[in-house]
């Protein structure tokens, strides 16, 4: 399949949502959430709960960023992807922002 956007000089990472996440403890380290901003909001989502050994994977790097947001913000990720396909189509229908 030719990618018909391949011949524009777009940036499509300029088009992306920003997205971040962390993990953080209670003072005895027993309980860990996982905690997620999309588009720099500043308030970010609710923490979910997740289990240490997920916290330790997240923290040794050993976990995709987009996959551990999918997992816990399914909805979120979603509505990322839904927002980047309506910017390439909007892409396609107007290559040169005319």
């Amino acid at each position: 399949m030719i990618d018909p956007l391949a011949m524009l000089n777009v940036d499509f990472q300029s088009f992306d949502i920003p997205r971040q996440v962390s993990v953080y403890f209670d003072r005895g380290y027993i309980r860990s959430w996982t905690k997620a901003w999309f588009n720099n909001r500043e308030d970010g989502e609710p923490s979910v709960e997740i289990e240490l050994a997920q916290a330790a994977r997240f923290l040794m790097d050993d976990v995709d960023r987009d996959q551990w947001l999918q997992e816990y913000y399914p909805q979120q990720m979603e509505n990322c992807r839904n927002a980047i396909a309506k910017t390439r189509e909007q892409l396609l229908l107007n290559p040169l922002g005319q």
